[in-house]
């Protein structure tokens, strides 16, 4: 998948919308962050930045750290190249399938809105068959894969503690890491949306502040830091030559893994939203893409690169970091990385378990009993506590494999669906254009479902 399929179908998808967008992901990059602090259409409904802060709790997560530290190691400072590419050209793809999810929500028996891939999938190509193995890989992917991930990432980090014990440490971290969880996730959606609205921007900032500390410290070496980045990407002798382990594939597969452009995760998120027209929500979730991938990504792979720590398949992911930050803040650099993973990864758990019930109502064709929930939530926490217990291959390879079949219902679905996607687009720069608040009707867009919402 990662060798042939992905790179071309996401790169390819990325650049034309781009272009069929008309570089929307600079042009429109003010409006998107003006449209974050509009309140929610309807009261006592999500607003758009509350859903972005769930969208971001789980790209801004584990692979922000580990990934691109992994990345570095194994395929040298030109993956941080690709993670790049595939970000901004993924931030279109974002865009689309965001705003696909907000044309056809549907609304909750408690009035909220709800929605995503599976969604439009079943309503825009009249494939309910294919929304339902979208929803199944969906839910695999995150309480399965990331959810693995993300737990084996924080006990990871403890490895380099001389307390750390194999046989002791992974069981308790798993243990807490559950119960945090399980508590989180038991007040549905509003405690959801309540908790990552405080801790998501809180712990962004503040990791990047102590990056920029770094970077400033070793700041004259950056710009042989970027002329590294920039050789070893196109260093296509290396690439082909052993192509597995290059800069260009663990780019893409960790850029992927990071910003989850065209996975068809955000676009649940997007689809909780209360907005007036539905490109406001898709130009969200395109600056959560930048926020992930340009700010904070960039942010460790310029630390760990300026630092001097070579990494190497014995110094990868959280390890590597650590050993970074170290060479400036002496040993409150290791455990600086820790917080700052403990806090990432369980803002990631409690972000993919949001995810993934959306998919469950879904696959039950029914709104979820209070038995259903409460069978979801346990069982999503023990993966939890089991992800601590697992190998470094086996919880990233799962990730990657279940993220990749997303990736090839998702992308090839808003392909076909995009003309809606950019006859909303047109609506709201015309709108725009004449001094109006944009506000979406579903008919006159030549949307003809019957839809929940836009009527």
């Amino acid at each position: 998948m990662y060798t042939y399929i992905l790179i071309a179908i996401l790169i390819g998808a990325g650049v034309y919308f781009f272009i069929r967008t008309k570089a929307l992901p600079l042009t429109l990059l003010v409006d998107s962050i003006r449209v974050v602090g509009e309140k929610p259409h309807d009261e006592d409904s999500i607003s758009s930045f509350r859903a972005l802060m769930l969208s971001t709790a789980s790209r801004v997560g584990v692979g922000n750290i580990a990934g691109v530290a992994s990345a570095i190691a194994l395929g040298g400072a030109g993956s941080v190249f690709w993670m790049w590419v595939i970000a901004f050209f993924g931030a279109a793809s974002a865009f689309v399938e965001s705003t696909l999810a907000q044309i056809y929500k549907r609304r909750s028996a408690g009035g909220h809105s709800y929605g995503g891939p599976a969604y439009y999938i079943e309503q825009g190509l009249g494939l309910p068959w294919l929304g339902y193995i979208f929803a199944l890989a969906l839910i695999a992917t995150y309480v399965g894969g990331f959810n693995l991930v993300a737990s084996f990432t924080v006990k990871d980090t403890f490895s380099t503690y001389s307390f750390f014990s194999e046989d002791v440490t992974p069981y308790i971290v798993g243990g807490v890491l559950a119960v945090l969880v399980l508590g989180s996730i038991w007040g549905g959606i509003k405690r959801l949306s309540s908790v990552t609205a405080f801790l998501v921007p809180l712990m962004a900032l503040i990791y990047i502040a102590l990056c920029m500390v770094l970077i400033v410290v070793n700041i004259t070496v950056i710009p042989g830091v970027f002329v590294e980045i920039f050789r070893s990407a196109f260093d296509f002798e290396a690439i082909f030559g052993g192509f597995v382990g290059s800069a260009l594939m663990l780019g893409i597969k960790r850029g992927l893994y990071s910003n989850e452009a065209g996975v068809g995760s955000a676009p649940n998120a997007a689809a909780s939203a209360s907005v007036s027209h539905p490109v406001k929500q898709g130009l969200v979730q395109m600056l959560s893409v930048w926020i992930d991938t340009m700010v904070i990504c960039t942010a460790t792979a310029l630390a760990v690169l300026s630092s001097g720590v070579q990494g190497g398949e014995d110094l990868k992911g959280s390890p590597l970091v650590q050993s970074a930050w170290q060479t400036v803040y002496g040993d409150a650099g290791q455990h600086l990385v820790t917080l700052a993973l403990c806090l990432f990864a369980f803002t990631t758990l409690i972000g993919n378990y949001f995810y993934a019930e959306a998919n469950l109502q879904f696959v039950l064709r029914r709104e979820p009993t209070t038995i259903d929930l409460f069978v979801f939530r346990v069982a999503s926490a023990v993966i939890v506590f089991f992800g601590a217990t697992a190998e470094f291959s086996v919880a990233w390879n799962t990730a990657d494999i279940l993220m990749g079949l997303m990736v090839l219902i998702n992308i090839p679905t808003i392909l076909v669906l995009s003309e809606k996607a950019m006859r909303a687009l047109d609506d709201y720069r015309k709108q725009r254009r004449v001094g109006k608040d944009p506000v979406y009707v579903a008919a006159a867009n030549g949307v003809s479902d019957q839809l929940d919402y836009w009527k």
